[in-house]
């Protein structure tokens, strides 16, 4: 993956495309949620996308909490402050904030070491939907509403007990869906592995909206149109 090839930079002052999202969402992420489309008139850039490149910006630290406070519609310049602090705000032209990051401990700047955790991270991302989210919401009897499926990244974070690692792999802990009426809170931890061995682990939290009573012929439905959306990019 080349990252350069999703965002264009100029002046510190970050835009993303619509088409470059769509294609980060589908060929990198295996995201194929139609709120990513270019065409979509709730166009958003992928959270997984933002991840990528704060980490790319910022390096790899230790400790990382990265919170997402707004979607990132179409035409949004992004800042990315110059200033490496513990606390990052990347803000739009509309000083708007977009996405926050914290972040401690020792920072590691290794490009193959931060292109292998991108790519990690985005690859276990990309299993949320259907494989962990469908099964959490049968367990619990409710759906998204499949003529509109909303599903927000709120957070995610990274805890490494060390930075000398060479092939990052993450690999699913527990999972969990809290409802609150039409709402739901996902969180799914993570266990970060290096030659089998623990290094770390993480957490990431998706807020899904709109939620209704569990159907199975509509999730069959859901389904059935995620996987043709996929097989039609590969057709």
């Amino acid at each position: 993956m080349n990252l350069q090839d999703y965002y264009l930079e100029q002046n510190n002052r970050t835009s993303i495309s619509r088409q470059q999202a769509s294609d980060f969402a589908k060929y990198v992420a295996n995201d194929f949620n139609p709120i990513h489309d270019p065409d979509n008139k709730r166009f958003c850039v992928p959270g997984d996308l933002l991840f990528a490149l704060g980490i790319h910006r910022y390096g790899l630290s230790q400790k990382m909490r990265f919170i997402f406070s707004g979607l990132v519609g179409n035409g949004v310049i992004l800042n990315f402050p110059e200033a490496n602090q513990p606390a990052i705000s990347i803000t739009g032209d509309n000083n708007k904030t977009y996405l926050s990051i914290e972040k401690s401990g020792e920072t590691s700047h290794d490009k193959e070491l931060v292109q292998r955790l991108i790519c990690n991270y985005v690859t276990f991302s990309g299993q949320t939907f259907p494989h962990i989210l469908i099964p959490l919401m049968a367990e619990k009897g409710v759906m998204i509403n499949p003529q509109r499926p909303l599903i927000i990244y709120e957070s995610m974070e990274i805890d490494l007990l060390r930075l000398d690692i060479h092939e990052p792999e993450l690999v699913l802990s527990d999972s969990n869906l809290d409802v609150n009426g039409k709402r739901g809170k996902v969180s799914l931890s993570f266990s970060i592995k290096d030659a089998g061995q623990i290094v770390g682990s993480g957490k990431k939290n998706m807020v899904l909206s709109g939620l209704r009573p569990y159907d199975q012929d509509q999730v069959k439905q859901l389904i059935d149109i995620y996987d043709g959306r996929k097989q039609a990019l590969s057709a």
